[in-house]
């Protein structure tokens, strides 16, 4: 039964892991189809995303979520909102805090790429029952909080140079 569990929790990963590659690669198609840096593309689709959600991102909440410095964050909101992919608001009653929105067009472009997908996507996930989506949906929750954690956390120090290792002359 342990190596069965195993065996299971390795392609669930693998299953992951390609997922995560497929996921990459449309995201790289969809910044070549707008004729963006995959960088622009991966925060236009951030900015959009949280919007839907109704949670729209600062800039330093953008930052964090693609893992650029302010600055390169910065310099990036430049060019989106140059291009009129992206605005900056002050909807806040702290007039400080700066509001992320997708430009008109961006959600329309959006839904024109990913569409077909979705619709796709919603197939393939139909047969399956509420109950068994919820718990896929506890399955996910769980192993982003997981990666969360594990991010957060030091990287450990990097390995020594292959010339190095073993190496005791002084």
């Amino acid at each position: 039964m342990g190596d069965e569990v195993a065996a299971r929790r390795e392609r669930l990963m693998e299953g992951l892991r390609i997922y995560g590659g497929h996921y990459a690669e449309l995201s790289r198609r969809f910044a070549a189809w707008l004729g963006l840096h995959s960088t622009d593309a991966t925060a236009v689709l951030e900015i959009a995303a949280a919007e839907e959600r109704g949670t729209p991102l600062s800039p330093a909440r953008l930052s964090e979520r693609i893992s650029l410095s302010t600055g390169a964050t910065t310099a990036l909101l430049n060019r989106l909102e140059a291009a009129g992919h992206i605005t900056r608001t002050r909807e806040h009653s702290d007039r400080r805090i700066v509001t992320l929105r997708g430009g008109p067009h961006i959600q329309e472009r959006a839904d024109e790429f990913f569409g077909p997908l979705a619709d796709r996507l919603d197939a393939a996930m139909s047969p399956y029952p509420p109950q068994l989506l919820e718990q896929f949906e506890r399955f996910v929750t769980d192993l982003n909080a997981t990666m969360d954690t594990h991010l957060a956390e030091p990287n450990p120090a990097p390995p020594l140079p292959p010339d190095t290792v073993g190496d005791h002359r002084s």
